[in-house]
Order: C-alpha cells, then sequence, then structure tokens
C-alpha cells in the first residue's frame, strides 16, 4: 500500500513558518524589550541584579538546550512529523510561563522575594518551556524542505515573522505602557502585565497556526543514525569550523540586536523624553527590515549569503558610530538613523537560518550522520549567550552609570544611556562582519559543493 503523497512545498508552508516565529517573539521580544525596565522601574530591582539572573538562566540553557535537541533527534516521527508535535505540546506552557514573569501585583514584596519571583519565573519560562518548543521549531525548517531555495524562503518568512511580532509589541508597549507624571514618561506596572497576559494568547494563536500550515516532508535516512552519544556530538561540535563561527557570529549579533532594542526602552523615554518616538522607531524598523527581504534573496543567490551579511553589518556598524560621534538633539533624525541600522542588520537576520541549514548539511557531509536537533540546540544555545551577554551588559553598565529611578533624569546618566545604546552595538556588528568574512568557510561556492555532495548521498539513499 503506497503512503500518501505530501503537497508540494508552497506559501502554506512559509506562512505556517512564519507564525511560528510570530509566536516566538510575543514572550522573547516582550522580554528583552520590558523585562528589564519593569523590574528595574517598577518592581525596583537594581538593574545588575537584573542582567545576572538573565545571565545565569543562560548557563541553565547550556544542558536544557542540548537535552532539547537531543531528545529532538531521538524521537520518533508521528503522522505530524519528528518536531511539529513539540509545537503543539508546549505553546500553553511558554504563553503562561510568559505572563507570570509581569506580575506588577507583586511588586510590595521583599526585595528578597522579589528576586526570587524573578530567578523562578524567568527560568521557567526561557530555560525550560521556550526551549522545548523553539529547538524543534527551529529543527523543523530542515524537514520541511531539502531544497536550499526553500529553506532560504522559510528562514525570510520566519524573520519576517519576528518582525512583525516585534512592530506589534514595539508600538503597542510604548503607546500603552507608559503614561505622563509630573512630564516625565513613567512605565505603569499594572498595564504591563495586561499586555503580557493579551501577548501570551497570541502566542499560543501562532504556534496552532503554524502547527496545522506546516509539513514535514524530509525524513532521515536510516533511523539508526540517532544513536551517537551525547559526547560524540560535542566532540564533533568543537571540530566543526563552521558551527564555531556561527555560533561567535549569533552571540556577537545578539549583542548588538538586543542591546539596540533593550536600551531603547531608556534612551527615547528617559534621554529624549519621548515614549511616542520610539513606537514611531518600530514602524520605521518594520519598513527596513521589509526592504532587506526584499532584496536579502536575490543579493545572497548571486553573491552568498555570508559575502552580503559582511558588507551589510560593517555598514550598521559604521552607522552607529556616526550616531555616537553626532549625538542629535533631534529625536526624529536618531530614529531615522536606528532605521539604517536595522537596514545593515536586516540582510543578515534574512539569511541567518539559511546559514544554519547550511551549517547542518556541512556537518552531515563531515561526520555521516545528521543532527537536526542537536546542531540547532548548541545554535540555540550560542544564541541565549549573546540574550545573556546583552542583559548582563546593559544591566551592568546601567548601574555604572549610575541609573536608578530617582537619578534618570541626571545630564550625566542620560550621555551613558546615549553611549550604552550606539556604542554597544557598533561593537557587535562589526565584531560580527569580521567573523562572517575572516572565519566562517562556507561562502557562496562552498555551500553549492556541499548542495550537490548531499543531493548524491539522497540519490544513493533512495
Amino acid at each position: 500500500m503506497q503512503k500518501p503523497r505530501k503537497r508540494p512545498f508552497g506559501a502554506r508552508d512559509k506562512f505556517g513558518y512564519l507564525f511560528g516565529d510570530f509566536g516566538n517573539d510575543f514572550t522573547f521580544i516582550l522580554s528583552t524589550t520590558i523585562l528589564m525596565k519593569f523590574y528595574t522601574d517598577v518592581m525596583g530591582v537594581p538593574a545588575a541584579v537584573v542582567g545576572a539572573i538573565m545571565m545565569i538562566a543562560r548557563f541553565v540553557d547550556a544542558f536544557t538546550d542540548v537535552t532539547m535537541g537531543r531528545i529532538c533527534d531521538r524521537s520518533r516521527a508521528t503522522a505530524a512529523g519528528k518536531f511539529k508535535p513539540w509545537i503543539l505540546r508546549m505553546c500553553g506552557p511558554v504563553a503562561v510561563s510568559s505572563f507570570l514573569m509581569y506580575q506588577a501585583g507583586l511588586a510590595e514584596l521583599s526585595m528578597g522575594l522579589k528576586i526570587a519571583y524573578l530567578f523562578v519565573t524567568y527560568i521557567l519560562w526561557g530555560s525550560v518551556f521556550y526551549t522545548s518548543i523553539n529547538i524543534p521549531y527551529g529543527s523543523m525548517a530542515s524537514a520541511v524542505s531539502p531544497e536550499a531555495g526553500d529553506r532560504q524562503s522559510l528562514s525570510t518568512y520566519r524573520t519576517m515573522g519576528g518582525v512583525l511580532a516585534g512592530a506589534v509589541i514595539g508600538v503597542v508597549v510604548p503607546l500603552v505602557a507608559y503614561q505622563q507624571v509630573d512630564g516625565q514618561q513613567t512605565l505603569v506596572g499594572t498595564r504591563v502585565t495586561w499586555i503580557a497576559a493579551v501577548f501570551s494568547l497570541l502566542a499560543i494563536g501562532c504556534y496552532l497556526l503554524c502547527y496545522f500550515l506546516t509539513t514535514e516532508r524530509v525524513r532521515p535516512l536510516q533511523q539508526s543514525q540517532q544513536d551517537h552519544s551525547v559526547g560524540q556530538m560535542l566532540k564533533n561540535a568543537v571540530k566543526n569550523r563552521s558551527l564555531l563561527s556561527i555560533i561567535a557570529a549569533s552571540v556577537v549579533m545578539l549583542l548588538a540586536q538586543l542591546t539596540m532594542q533593550g536600551m531603547a526602552g531608556y534612551v527615547y523615554p528617559e534621554y529624549y523624553n519621548s515614549a511616542g518616538a520610539q513606537s514611531a522607531s518600530t514602524i520605521v524598523m518594520l519598513v527596513a527590515m521589509g526592504v532587506s527581504a526584499a532584496f536579502a534573496k536575490p543579493l545572497a543567490v548571486k553573491f552568498g549569503k555570508a559575502e552580503v551579511s559582511v558588507v551589510a553589518n560593517f555598514f550598521a556598524a559604521a552607522v552607529c558610530l556616526i550616531t555616537f560621534f553626532w549625538r542629535p538633539e533631534n529625536v526624529w533624525v536618531f530614529v531615522a538613523l536606528q532605521g539604517l541600522n536595522w537596514l545593515g542588520l536586516g540582510i543578515f537576520s534574512m539569511v541567518s537560518w539559511a546559514l544554519i541549514a547550511d551549517v547542518i548539511d556541512d556537518a552531515q557531509l563531515k561526520n555521516g550522520v545528521r543532527e537536526d536537533g542537536s546542531v540547532y540546540a548548541l545554535y540555540s544555545f550560542a544564541r541565549k549567550l549573546g540574550q545573556a551577554a546583552s542583559a548582563g551588559l546593559t544591566g551592568g553598565l546601567l548601574s555604572l552609570i549610575g541609573y536608578a529611578e530617582h537619578t534618570k533624569t541626571d545630564p550625566q546618566v542620560l550621555s551613558g544611556v546615549f553611549n550604552i545604546s550606539t556604542l554597544v552595538p557598533a561593537v557587535g556588528f562589526g565584531a560580527l562582519a569580521l567573523i562572517l568574512w575572516l572565519w566562517y568557510p562556507l561562502h557562496k561556492r562552498r555551500v553549492e559543493e556541499n548542495v550537490a555532495a548531499l543531493a548524491k548521498v539522497q540519490k544513493q539513499g533512495e
């Protein structure tokens, strides 16, 4: 009896995959955008403590990410696929745990209890439940289609899902969460709690759309391939130049991107005293990312994904340095310059998930075994290191410049806020460009050779 033929890859898969990252980022971008601000300004917890908790959680991720990746690789494929079932199982827990982090009603607890509450809820959300849905979701891209062009489309649509979630959060949060108090923009804790509740419900809806719209078509050639130990997987990883370099690239990229996003909650309402401009900057970011999405694929096809990313990130680093030295007094000039940053970053963002698919292919050719879940788990952990570095560095630098609720209008503190917002992203973007240029080996010619070699392997296995 013949197995039923799966429908061809198409727009349904692309939009389904888009909704997956839309769901992810309703909780993830909310945490990078407002969590530190919520705990410093509403809950009264020092920024350095919040940053330290975020960094500790990333060390926990070293175990949970790899464990989830191995679970994915060893799990048997169901009628729905190998990775998709996890999205259905974990969408509720990740949404509820996100909502629990933003409970303004607990602001009167003792400092010790507030810190303990943040630690527990943040670990549950990021290190347990978010990991258990994000690792399968990311690994699923290589199972939706074996074609390089299809994977590039999935990468673009995934990024656009995150951009759309970021646009919703970036517009809604500043307009709804702040109110004017004595001439100063002030964050209202109860409003943040309600925002978190709505975004958690929206996340569940997006995850369900991802589950029902996408189809897994690729099955591993040999189920026994998944029997390799964690030790062997790690041994292979440390010898894999393409994996190590893309891990380093991801760390510095997120250091730049998340610092830029996180500091928006300080530079706009504090330095420029304009939460409205923060919302407008999100629209500018959305436009810039849309332009990047239009040009990323044709540029990547012609010149190579890594090659165009190098140029784009050198451009973003230059814009950040110009902003630092110029120090524009007009907030709308600052918004425009931030838009140019997003234009540069957008190119890499659009191709980044296709880059990790290239790394997975390269690892298969080197090691003779395909470990989508494990490789993606290591990559995901690296991204969380970037998140940790951004959170820890931002929290530490804010404490170093003396930022607190009662000092945030001090001119010296405000100058420090501006410096963090521009210099840290400049360093991150520049480092990313250098890594992709000098260390990452999978440039256009090598990728084309790998695709041809894997096509032969697949044909022999049929």
